[in-house]
């Protein structure tokens, strides 16, 4: 039986699952995308301290090691960042939702930004600093996170700040304002998941074994890209609306699933 199972997952998605696993060995190669804070490392309300337990590390690397298989770490972090957080080796980081590329041999491919973009980033550092923001502020090649969750804060009252300085800003092209877990991020709509997951699929081609896992809401964009090509893997301990093919709970179901990657590949 495969160990996955012993999650509560629906009988469509234990069918998918059991499909994907079963044809996983005869692919012609094989990768394995994850998001990583919710879905491989706790999260923290400090964002540099979010790990992954020894169990799925060791994992990780076996499956990187042993089975043949491209390892893809999605993140809304810095890539470098995460690549330190992981402490992984030899592992290809999608960082900032996707903006920045570090490859598996250290080189780091970010895109071109619009100068008006860039522009209204600028102006709002300056409104956040101007209302005491600073010491929340997390500056990103295209972006802006404002960690409102931190230990001694009133989320609520920095949110609102937030979005009224969002409403402030006089040109808001090219740029979006999301919820992540510890806050509100303004960020360039240069590249998201979606983009890390259709770049990969064009690189692997379509007859390859791929799979993602992910928690948060931004994944969604990359479960639609893998439908028809790959598995989607909702990783959260309360179940939520997905158009992923299967939902398991962290972090028993997550080294439940990569065990039966490892098993699957005959890497054990």
């Amino acid at each position: 039986m495969l160990q996955t199972e012993a999650q509560e997952i629906p009988l469509e998605g234990r069918n998918k699952l059991h499909r994907f696993l079963k044809e996983m060995p005869h692919a012609a190669n094989r990768t394995l995308l994850l998001d990583y804070e919710g879905t491989i490392a706790d999260f923290s309300r400090d964002s540099g301290a979010a790990r992954s337990s020894r169990r799925v590390h060791n994992l990780l690397n076996q499956i990187r090691d042993a089975t043949k298989t491209r390892l893809i770490l999605v993140t809304a972090q810095r890539a470098q960042d995460t690549l330190r957080l992981s402490g992984l080796e030899q592992v290809e980081i999608w960082g900032c939702h996707g903006l920045e590329r570090l490859r598996a041999n250290g080189n780091v491919e970010v895109p071109d930004l619009d100068a008006g973009v860039l522009q209204a980033l600028s102006r709002l550092d300056k409104l956040l600093t101007r209302e005491g923001l600073t010491n929340f502020v997390e500056h990103k090649p295209a972006g802006i996170a404002i960690h409102s969750m931190r230990v001694d804060t009133h989320p609520r009252e920095i949110e609102e700040k937030v979005y009224g300085l969002w409403a402030k800003l006089p040109d808001r092209r090219g740029l979006s304002l999301t919820r992540f877990h510890n806050g509100l991020e303004i960020r360039a709509n240069v590249r998201n998941k979606r983009d890390v997951v259709r770049t990969i699929l064009g690189e692997i081609g379509t007859t390859a074994a791929v799979a993602y896992l992910g928690e948060d809401q931004s994944d969604e964009d990359a479960f639609a890209a893998l439908q028809g090509y790959g598995l989607g893997v909702l990783v959260r301990r309360q179940y939520r609306p997905t158009i992923a093919d299967v939902w398991i709970r962290p972090p028993e179901g997550v080294i439940a699933f990569l065990g039966d990657w490892v098993d699957a590949c005959g890497g054990a």
